[in-house]
């Protein structure tokens, strides 16, 4: 009888055992946000160090052994529309560096750069299962003292096949299905007056209906570290670090982690980092609206909220105001030229 008591006992302390492990792994992070130590044991793994910034501030000084491709919102994205160029095109430019979406890849830029994120959702956008991002980027590498390189790697390139993945982003028509769905969440991490339409970036200004608007700033520490530092009122990006996992569940605490989250921004960059910190914090479904705002803005017919139209006329009048003053500049120092002495020759 005790034996079998005890028995129950053991067998109900192993289901208990087991359902917490079952539940820890459906709220665990995603373990996509690294710092300087696990970039230092991935490249001891032989990962894929991926520098996202332009190729002149790579060559300044990089994490040692990282690659790049130069800026990769330009390199990656249509210049018009800021959407996916077409994933041949992808495939060649990513293969030539030696950048395998399927292998391990690190992806970085400076502290707080959501380009850095904007890679992480490409690797994973082409199926990649292996991406990370090194939030601190390349001022936190430095600020702990760790060596920099100027010379890029010598990387083999690789010849890719590239497919997406569904899932990790949806299209203008997926979106547009999902407004008012009652198992969908959608996150706007614009700022407030892109929200509320006053600063309007496409053809209209709004959100989406129902949308949250949660700027990716306050993923940060300090979410004015951005205008603090172009206002030259700090030196460094120290503020533009990650809040602690407790402030940022009370940032995202009205959010439901077991419904389909849908994040966007105006291009699908600022939104790539807040839907990585959502997956962190255990959010099961979280998927980036890459034509963001710039597609759905753009298409009249898709319901929003708060909506404003662009005036053109007036947008005309204030470029033909600037180019006039451009003209008149132009002549004030052509004619300056002009008057100027011609400089002396240097004597025998």
């Amino acid at each position: 009888m005790y034996r079998n008591r005890l028995t129950g006992s053991a067998i109900g302390l192993g289901l208990t055992v087991l359902l917490g492990g079952l539940v820890q792994a459906a709220t665990a992070g995603s373990g996509e946000i690294i710092d300087a130590q696990q970039v230092d044991e991935a490249l001891g793994r032989g990962a894929i160090v991926w520098d996202v910034r332009d190729a002149a501030d790579y060559a300044k000084g990089h994490i040692p052994g990282a690659v790049n491709i130069g800026d990769i919102g330009k390199v990656l994205r249509d210049e018009s529309r800021e959407d996916y160029l077409p994933t041949a095109r992808i495939a060649e430019v990513l293969g030539a560096a030696g950048i395998d979406p399927g292998a391990e890849v690190v992806a970085y830029g400076t502290t707080g750069d959501p380009y850095a994120y904007f890679g992480l959702m490409t690797i994973r956008h082409f199926g990649g299962e292996q991406g990370r991002v090194y939030h601190g980027g390349i001022d936190d590498w430095k600020r702990l003292g760790r060596a920099v390189a100027t010379e890029p790697p010598r990387r083999a390139p690789v010849k890719l096949s590239l497919t997406v993945r569904p899932g990790v982003t949806l299209d203008t028509p997926e979106v547009v299905a999902r407004v008012g769905q009652p198992g969908v969440q959608v996150v706007d991490a614009r700022t407030p007056r892109e929200y509320q339409g006053q600063d309007i970036r496409a053809v209209r200004g709004g959100h989406l209906p129902g949308a949250k608007n949660i700027p990716y700033e306050q993923n940060w520490q300090d979410p004015q570290a951005a205008k603090k530092l172009a206002d030259k009122a700090v030196e460094g990006r120290e503020g533009m670090q990650l809040k602690g996992t407790e402030g940022l569940k009370a940032l995202y605490a009205d959010l439901d982690p077991t419904k389909e989250t849908v994040v966007y921004c105006q291009s699908g960059v600022r939104a790539a980092q807040t839907a990585t910190v959502l997956r962190e914090l255990g959010f099961q479904d979280v998927k980036v609206y890459e034509p963001s705002w710039l597609g759905y803005g753009n298409t009249l017919d898709a319901p929003a909220e708060d909506v404003s139209f662009l005036n053109v006329g007036q947008l005309l009048g204030k470029l033909n105001k600037l180019q006039s003053r451009l003209d008149q500049m132009e002549k004030q120092l052509a004619t300056l030229s002009a008057k100027a002495p011609a400089p002396q020759g240097k004597a025998d």
